[in-house]
């Protein structure tokens, strides 16, 4: 009956989101509470919800602090310079701007933290989509998937969990892996080329100099900034006269823009798209000040320092500190992220909903049994195929300490009993993290489609089946190459 009502309970999730019959949060948090009633364990409810917001609480005080540094680096204009160049490499081609984005996500995934990777990227590519009308789960969908094959560095997080939950040595896990990962990596890029091409032919094609001038508002335009609002960028697409208008409908239901929000008033100048070169917010003089905080950051979090938390509530202060001393300043900063802020930790405290439940009332190990129970005898040869398809759906429905700590052991026990190595199992577990970097239950997701103003449900219709694609290329090419 638990395996059932887990499975049902993560289905109507998903089905109400994707067709928005309700939020996010608000699905996050009901829906689970009436299926803890369903199962009749209502009372334990509280103890649940408790249990799961204690163990995201750190998650949810990171992205928090996170949101505000990166988005003081952003009004300082640290980022601007390389949005300038990746403008100028792209050449307002959309088949460019969008290989760019799969390469910058991956690039800064060797951080090994989703949020920072998607922070950066987004803060980077979200200019450009903006002033070329583009498709915006285009953004997300390839930096999700992009960083879901960089999540398994060893320093990632699922290569060490599984180390761990195995006794492995991790290098001995991810070094052979490196082929059929490298094979994924490039799936991604083509992938990005195909849905480039898909998107040159919808909005058409803006030469560089069309793509930095300024719109009939007499507004400076650049670096991919441009006139307020939908019209200026559907007039920027149609001078190309090319397919669609900015304002036409993205793949997956998403609109290819958005109206001004948080990112706006980052900017400095209500209502304006994009990076303002003249906004009042810019700290020129402070740029290698700024520059030197954000290496030593991210320098810090790999050699873990400190707790992630800690580091970004430090350099969040710092920031602000030093590019805006007065008060008033600090206080108008804080202000025009809070949207962000409060839009991600609202999602990470309603997953924790989520999450308490799928594993207080039992759901998950009842689900992970009846899927690990329905392979059969003959399969177990195979144990490590079975695994590769397995971490598909499990690690989408489940976080990855439920699937590493919980689902691997037993894995690796069936295929050992059928000489199956343990380090096939542990390095087929790994395909499936293209897919759950998607998943409604990884907090990261939550930064990416709010500083992108994406509706989750969007981003999930339209990335599910590109992701699913590439974890199988992953698994296929670690089959190919004998890895498992």
């Amino acid at each position: 009956m638990l395996t059932v009502l887990g499975f049902a309970m993560i289905a109507t999730f998903l089905v109400l989101i994707m067709m928005k019959r309700m939020s996010p949060i608000a699905a996050l948090v009901l829906i689970p509470a009436l299926f803890c009633v369903a199962v009749g364990q209502g009372a334990q409810l509280g103890d649940y919800v408790i249990d799961g917001v204690g163990k995201l609480a750190p998650t949810a005080a990171m992205l928090m602090f996170a949101i505000v540094y990166f988005g003081v680096m952003i009004d300082v204009g640290l980022f601007d310079p390389i949005v300038r160049g990746i403008l100028r490499f792209c050449k307002a081609d959309p088949v460019r701007v969008v290989v760019g984005t799969a390469v910058l996500a991956a690039i800064v995934s060797l951080d090994g933290d989703g949020s920072t990777t998607f922070m950066i990227t987004v803060s980077a590519m979200y200019p450009l989509y903006k002033r070329l009308g583009m498709s915006l789960v285009v953004l997300t969908g390839v930096a999700a998937t992009a960083n879901g094959v960089m999540n398994t560095l060893p320093w990632g997080g699922p290569t060490a969990r599984a180390a761990t939950a195995l006794k492995l040595d991790a290098g001995d896990i991810f070094v052979p892996m490196i082929p059929a990962l490298a094979v994924g990596l490039l799936f991604v890029i083509a992938l990005a080329y195909v849905l480039g091409r898909r998107e040159r032919k919808r909005i058409g094609y803006l030469t560089l100099d069309q793509a930095l001038a300024p719109e009939a508002s007499g507004e400076t335009v650049l670096v991919g900034a441009g006139a307020g609002g939908a019209e200026g960028e559907g007039r920027a697409a149609r001078r190309t006269g090319g397919g669609a208008s900015g304002g036409a409908p993205a793949e997956g239901g998403a609109p290819a823009e958005g109206g001004a929000g948080a990112a706006d008033e980052a900017a400095g100048t209500p209502g304006f798209q994009g990076l303002d070169p003249n906004r009042a917010t810019l700290r020129p003089r402070l740029y290698w000040f700024n520059a030197a905080l954000t290496v030593g950051l991210l320098t810090a979090m790999i050699l873990e320092l400190l707790p992630i938390p800690v580091l970004f509530l430090i350099g969040a202060a710092l920031a602000l500190t030093v590019n805006y001393p007065r008060p008033a300043e600090q206080k108008e900063r804080l202000a025009a992220h809070a949207d962000n802020v409060l839009n991600v930790s609202g999602m990470v405290f309603a997953a924790a909903v989520f999450t308490g439940v799928l594993t207080g009332t039992g759901m998950v190990k009842h689900m992970a049994d009846w899927l690990v129970g329905t392979i059969p005898d003959a399969m177990g040869p195979h144990m490590a195929l079975v695994t590769g398809l397995l971490s598909l759906p499990l690690t989408y429905f489940m976080s990855n300490d439920g699937f590493y700590f919980g689902v691997l052991p037993v894995l690796a026990e069936a295929g050992a009993a059928h000489g199956v190595s343990p380090l096939e199992i542990a390095r087929a577990s790994l395909v499936g993290q293209a897919l759950h970097m998607s998943s409604p239950l990884v907090p990261a997701v939550y930064v990416l489609v709010g500083m992108a103003k994406v509706e989750f449900g969007d981003h999930t219709r339209f990335t599910v089946k590109w992701a699913a694609l590439t974890s199988l290329v992953v698994l296929a090419a670690a089959v190919l190459f004998g890895i498992v």
